[in-house]
């Protein structure tokens, strides 16, 4: 439904459409959601640290690093002040993606400025490693998250938040099916310079058509018998509507 839909109230004033029968939902919990490639698991500093820390260093130019908050750890010691500074909250809320099968520690995402009154959460620090970069274990991981947003929690708003400068950032959130919003000038200052926020969002009304494409691009009639995916994902969301 659009957001920009007329009413009038008793004033004769131009207002948006009535939310009658909404109530406040609750905060994500802290429990693991298991997939097909991957498990998401409530982060634990002692038992996840040092294998994301050797799955991120596999990335020897930290590329990736360029638009997180924090800069790239020199050793494990400063890895592990970074996380348990910044994972071990609950808002935001992260998750380990465990590799299912090797079991391996490969990335973190998390919930964040959580609102259930509202009805409205975020995405964000996400910093998947490039063991699992373009694969569909990453896209599984943020599969899960909406779904268990939307199907289990009943949130009405679904956010996903970058800098406006961080292209690989802004093509995924279009390639999961994020709507762009506009930009937040001068939101933030992080790393010694301006951040211009890019907002996007998913909300409730799209997601009964936006499950229905997941579900199309996980089909195993979707990839060859090499795992090379058939449909992209990013053309099955481009066909909605």
């Amino acid at each position: 439904m659009s957001t920009e839909t007329e009413f009038t109230n008793e004033l004769g004033q131009s207002v948006n459409y009535p939310v009658e029968h909404w109530q406040a939902t609750i905060a994500p919990a802290k429990t693991p959601m298991v997939g097909r490639f991957c498990e998401l698991i409530p982060f634990d500093l002692e038992a996840h640290a040092q294998s994301l820390f050797e799955s991120y260093d596999i990335d020897n130019h930290k590329e990736d690093w360029s638009y997180l908050l924090g800069d790239p750890p020199k050793d494990f010691s400063a890895f592990y002040r970074y996380v348990e500074h910044l994972c071990t909250k609950d808002d935001p809320l992260f998750f380990t993606v465990m590799d299912r099968s090797t079991k391996a520690f490969v990335g973190i995402a998390s919930y964040l400025r959580i609102n259930p009154t509202f009805g409205v959460i975020e995405v964000g620090h996400i910093n998947f490693s490039h063991l699992i970069q373009r694969s569909p274990m990453a896209t599984e991981a943020m599969y899960m998250m909406m779904y268990q947003v939307f199907e289990e929690l009943n949130y009405r708003r679904y956010e996903w938040k970058t800098d406006s400068f961080n292209k690989r950032s802004r093509s995924a959130a279009t390639r999961l099916g994020f709507t762009f919003e506009g930009i937040f000038r001068q939101a933030i200052v992080y790393k010694n310079r301006n951040r211009d926020t890019a907002w996007y969002s998913i909300i409730d009304s799209e997601w009964p058509a936006l499950k229905k494409v997941y579900s199309s691009w996980f089909d195993s009639s979707n990839f060859d018998n090499e795992g090379n995916q058939i449909k992209s994902l990013r053309t099955l969301v481009s066909e909605i509507n």
